[in-house]
C-alpha cells in the first residue's frame, strides 16, 4: 500500500466518521425540534416552575443545540487528532 493510498483511505475513514456524527447529531435536533415540542402539550408536568412545553420552546431546545455545537466541536477535534489531519493556520 502506498503513502497515496494510505492518505486516500484516511480520507474516506475521516469523511465517513463525520458524516456518521452529522447523521447522529442531526437527529437528535429533528427529535428536538419537532417531536419534543409537538408532543410536549400531552406531557402536562411543570419544569421548573413553567409548563413543560413552554419551556422546551423558550429554554430547553435552545439548551440542547448549544450542547450539539459543542459536541461536535469536541468530537471533530478528536477525530482531527485520531486520523492526523493537520490544517494550516492563515
Amino acid at each position: 500500500m502506498t503513502v497515496d493510498d494510505r492518505s486516500q483511505s484516511a480520507q474516506r475513514r475521516y469523511w465517513r466518521r463525520n458524516l456518521r456524527l452529522i447523521g447522529v447529531l442531526l437527529l437528535i435536533w429533528s427529535v428536538v425540534s419537532f417531536v419534543l415540542v409537538w408532543y410536549a402539550r400531552e406531557l402536562s408536568f411543570d419544569f421548573f416552575g413553567w409548563p413543560f412545553s413552554f419551556y422546551m420552546a423558550a429554554q430547553g431546545s435552545l439548551l440542547v443545540y448549544l450542547v450539539l455545537v459543542v459536541v461536535y466541536a469536541r468530537l471533530m477535534n478528536r477525530l482531527d487528532r485520531d486520523i492526523e489531519v493537520h490544517q494550516d493556520a492563515p
